[in-house]
């Protein structure tokens, strides 16, 4: 047997026959999300972020002004909403579009 010896699979999308790992890894690739900020910073995992208005939470009582820090946010799969942690909120969510990368 070869060392280079791995199943092929056909890639619809390409045409084209190739490893199996390498489809593999392009579907992973395909299914990730790139979340931007208001001005375009590519978002992740534990960023912490600063709101560029005030808003409003409903449900809260309570107005989040411009210039607030967010601390260690997590992405949600979509790509214009974050989940954060605030103190006196649980569970919110905010639009990228609000917010800026410290």
């Amino acid at each position: 047997m070869m060392a280079d010896d791995e199943d092929y699979v056909y890639d619809e999308e390409s045409g084209e026959w190739m490893p199996a790992s390498q489809l593999a890894a392009k579907q992973a690739a395909a299914n990730t999300v790139e979340v931007r900020d208001s001005v375009g910073n590519v978002l992740a995992d534990g960023n912490s972020v600063t709101l560029i208005k005030d808003l409003t939470v409903k449900g809260a009582g309570q107005t989040l002004k411009r210039g607030t820090v967010i601390p260690s946010i997590r992405l949600t799969g979509d790509e214009q909403e974050i989940d954060c942690k605030y103190p006196g909120i649980k569970g919110l969510v905010l639009r990228a579009e609000f917010v800026r990368k410290r």
